[in-house]
């Protein structure tokens, strides 16, 4: 595998000093945007590639194209087959692709070539196959209505969708947009980060040169914060699926029912506990577990655990095999196979972490890292150690707000009810986790923990087939399984009257 890797490096230098362009209507256009944008590469700091961003007048362009598309049918109207047909394709085109997708996405966000080779892009294949099942099953109603009467219900496309993809797992994300809206028969603008916008524009281009999809049907934008806005007020689009966070979550919301009323659907932030009983069973493996969680893909997720809530019995020991295994992680290249943790995406991201690492240290005990890792090669990369707070007050700073790094605080707690308040005390509810031996314990955590997930035993469980999404500033809807159809279609009832005039 490494020689695979070696020969898709090579590669993707050559493919990075071609134009990066955006693909809209059919067609690849240059980006207008004045001011040259750079994605960095953040072992380094070095420039990867300069690329010109699409301006506002392109964003609506893309917009204007896939409202057109949908209006014209020429993809709705297609046949279930022939949509779930384009599906598989398109993850073939992933399969096929696998390595240089993966280091693609390891160039541009930082994280190891094995969480992006194993981890990421083989599952954004998966995605696509997944939903392209779900083309011809996603089955209306008939309702128990009175005599003389039939009435049947109709899901159908949303209409030109706008999906904005995250830069910490930007291929994955774009995917869990793009093949539901697809396969329920939306057209789509998919604008993924700025940091991040290599694997989906060769996704697309792949797409371009070896699927039949209509013009209009899929588009692609690389653009800023600031002209992707013009997404979330344009009349054009009627659909606007987000992941990122809850201050950003919060404006595409204003700014989308300002317009023409938008359906909204939201992935945001979290502070999610794991809760770690006295009777954790295997308590060694529950610790591996939930560190590595915690600490894959350098802290960067929304669901990871950044809060150990620790019963009292057993705070010492567990907080000490913490320390033990953070110290022990090497931050290094992500290409390099001894690496264990890579750099932090960007440089806003890294000053954030940072900045809360500096609070950190007046609000807690800081026990193990907390600084920046320059050790070996690593001088001018964005590494930072494995930081851990213990003996965290559960209403700190770093104990409610989202750092979205490798920032973990660990929380004493007494009585179960003492942490389900804890648990509970953030604005978040995307994730939480129960170690208990317990059976009655962990099904009354589950009741009373207000997340959308909860896993016992084993935190970090996933499925295409389950739910993901969580409650209150965590976000809107549900992404994965049959639960992310509903956000890519309107349900139409439909009365017929049979009876006598």
């Amino acid at each position: 595998m490494q020689g695979k890797i070696q020969q898709a490096r090579a590669w993707a230098q050559t493919w990075l000093q071609q134009e990066k362009r955006h693909y809209i209507d059919g067609q690849w256009v240059s980006g207008s945007q004045e001011t040259p944008w750079q994605v960095i590469d953040p072992s380094n700091q070095q420039s990867l590639c300069t690329m010109a961003l699409a301006a506002p007048a392109q964003v609506e362009a893309a917009a204007s194209a896939a409202h057109r598309a949908h209006q014209a049918g020429v993809w709705s109207k297609v046949s279930r087959a022939e949509r779930a047909s384009v599906l598989r394709q398109i993850a073939q085109l992933i399969r096929d692709n696998t390595v240089q997708l993966a280091v693609l996405e390891t160039l541009a966000n930082g994280k190891l070539i094995g969480e992006s080779l194993v981890d990421d892009i083989p599952t954004c294949a998966d995605i696509f196959d997944y939903y392209a099942g779900w083309t011809d099953k996603y089955y209306g109603e008939t309702a128990p209505v009175e005599q003389d009467f039939l009435n049947y219900t109709l899901n159908e496309p949303v209409g030109a969708c706008a999906l904005i993809a995250p830069w910490n797992f930007p291929l994955y994300q774009a995917a869990l947009k793009v093949a539901p809206a697809l396969a329920m028969g939306n057209t789509v603008v998919l604008k993924p980060s700025e940091y991040t916008p290599f694997t989906a524009l060769y996704l697309f281009e792949l797409i371009a040169q070896h699927v039949a999809l209509p013009a209009g049907v899929a588009n692609l934008l690389v653009t800023d914060g600031a002209a992707a806005q013009q997404l979330t007020v344009s009349e054009h689009i009627h659909k606007v699926s987000f992941t990122g966070s809850s201050g950003v979550g919060r404006k595409i919301i204003q700014s989308s029912g300002a317009s023409n009323m938008k359906a909204v659907t939201l992935e945001l932030g979290g502070k999610s506990p794991c809760i770690f009983f006295a009777d954790t069973p295997d308590l060694d493996k529950a610790i591996d577990r939930a560190f590595t969680v915690m600490f894959s893909h350098k802290g960067e997720k929304c669901s990871e655990p950044t809060r150990f809530l620790i019963q009292e019995a057993i705070y010492d020991q567990v907080v000490n095999k913490l320390i033990a295994k953070a110290e022990a992680v090497k931050c290094g290249a992500p290409f390099d196979p001894a690496s264990q943790q890579g750099p932090q995406c960007n440089q806003a991201q890294f000053d954030k972490i940072m900045g809360y690492i500096e609070l950190g240290k007046q609000e807690a005990e800081l026990v193990a890292g907390g600084y920046r890792d320059v050790s070996g090669s690593n001088e001018l990369g964005l590494y930072i150690r494995p930081t851990i707070f213990s003996r965290v007050s559960p209403t700190a700073r770093i104990a409610t707000e989202e750092i979205f790094g490798p920032v973990l605080c660990c929380i004493a707690f007494d009585t179960e009810e003492e942490a389900i308040a804890i648990a509970n005390g953030t604005e978040y509810g995307l994730a939480a986790g129960v170690y208990t031996a317990d059976v009655k314990r962990a099904q009354r955590m589950a009741n009373q923990i207000d997340a959308g997930m909860l896993f016992i035993n084993r935190y970090g469980c996933y499925s295409l087939s389950s739910p993901f999404g969580g409650f209150r500033q965590s976000g809107w809807g549900k992404e994965m399984a049959i639960h992310s159809l509903s956000a890519y279609t309107k349900k139409k009832s439909v009365w017929v009257y049979h009876g006598d005039q």
